[in-house]
């Protein structure tokens, strides 16, 4: 495993150079990154095709359009995002610089999923170069094939120091996290995230966690029932087809309704990545409510019905990583919202601008004047009564908006 922390240790040596913090630099690797989507759509849509039975519109709408539109986002909002963000003075900083500058963390490692293997890496990746960091790739090994071409594009088209690909295993991703890292984003269950933050604990390196988990969606009676239905059967991206058959070569298994669910039963328990709809009756709001707040808390809530009132009602007593009303996962394409979790759902989000808030430091700066330095001179020995008042009066009094 010396080829891992030789992977780390470069990275981070490029790092320390300075070669990925140049606003320039930021910008021309997004676009290199937005040139590789492109071009290698593709190869893309074959790699997902046999690791996932993806089709041609599965692959273009849930994996690339999402990540061809956060680059550019991203480089079209970057020298407004990476600008010095100046803040409001006291009347002890009323002739000097006060702002917040945002530098990056470091070197980050970010772990993907297998379910959208390259959404899910390269959608945070954008984030961690617009913040100007090196970045270390986990794909997923389930994706194998998506994985290694991941593996053989990504050097072409980037910084081959700066942002390497670690494919492999459990061995190789148990290893990855022996190494030191500035942040880590990781994508997949509860079970594993425990494990991320265990090793991230070891070096106090802060962490993103997307864990997901079971997300209920309540059908109301006062709803437009054709319409939920539909919708749920599209968010398995296959034709309404009940009867549950299968074909484990072409990797499809059709889309099934199961009814009469024991709340305890594993179908309940774990994440379902298919098209399995467990059905669970309830008699009224309160008690989906009821049912919601015993569990841990989900990553996503989807509720259908006519009335906003209910909707409110249950966005207000509930709690989950994001809600969507009268559809399902439109609030995941928007990426003026945080995608994250809250609970075991997740630690932490990210999807445009929040994704360089994420890999970012925000630092507070206080440039001072050293021409003023007489008037500081109340804040120094020998103090006095006097001088205790004035440092009061001016510590609280007369905030300003001054720059």
């Amino acid at each position: 495993m010396e080829g891992i922390q030789l992977v780390v240790a470069t990275a981070r040596a490029a790092y320390n150079q300075g070669k990925s913090r140049p606003l320039e630099f930021r910008i021309q690797q997004l676009k290199a990154l937005e040139r590789m989507i492109d071009e290698k759509k593709e190869e893309f849509s074959v790699a997902l095709k046999k690791d996932l039975h993806k089709s041609v519109f599965d692959v273009e709408i849930f994996e690339i359009a999402g990540i061809l539109n956060e680059i550019s986002l991203a480089i079209t909002n970057l020298p407004e995002w990476t600008a010095p963000k100046y803040v409001s003075k006291s009347m002890m900083t009323l002739m000097d610089d006060v702002y917040i500058h945002r530098e990056p963390l470091g070197v980050v490692l970010i772990i993907g999923a297998w379910n959208y293997p390259l959404a899910l890496i390269v959608q945070p990746l954008i984030g961690a170069i617009a913040a100007g960091n090196a970045a270390v790739l986990k794909p997923s090994e389930v994706s194998e094939n998506t994985a290694q071409l991941l593996g053989e594009l990504l050097p072409q088209y980037l910084d081959k120091d700066l942002y390497p690909v670690v494919n492999g295993g459990v061995e190789e991703t148990t290893e990855v996290l022996k190494q030191q890292f500035d942040h880590i984003l990781y994508t997949g269950s509860t079970n594993v995230g425990r494990i991320v933050m265990e090793a991230a604990a070891k070096h106090l390196t802060p962490v993103t966690l997307e864990l997901g988990g079971k997300s209920p969606c309540y059908v109301d009676g006062d709803c437009d029932l054709d319409v939920a239905c539909r919708l749920m059967s599209l968010l398995e991206g296959e034709n309404v087809v009940f009867g549950g058959q299968r074909d484990e070569k072409e990797l499809y298994i059709a889309p099934t309704i199961v009814t009469d669910v024991d709340p305890s039963s594993r179908i309940m328990q774990e994440e379902i990545f298919g098209p399995l709809l467990p059905i669970v009756t309830v008699n009224c709001a309160e008690e989906a409510i009821d049912f919601i707040n015993k569990r841990d808390k989900p990553l996503a809530l989807y509720v259908f019905s006519h009335n906003k009132k209910l909707i409110q009602r249950i966005i207000a007593e509930t709690s989950s990583g994001g809600v969507t009303a009268n559809d399902c996962l439109i609030h995941y394409s928007v990426d003026t919202l945080p995608f994250g979790g809250v609970g075991k759902s997740g630690i932490g989000a990210y999807h445009g601008k929040f994704s360089f808030e994420t890999f970012s430091h925000r630092r507070a700066c206080v440039l001072k004047s050293l021409g003023m330095e007489k008037a500081n001179s109340i804040r120094y020995a020998p103090a006095t009564d006097s001088k205790r008042k004035w440092t009061l009066w001016l510590m609280k009094k007369h905030r300003c908006e001054i720059m």
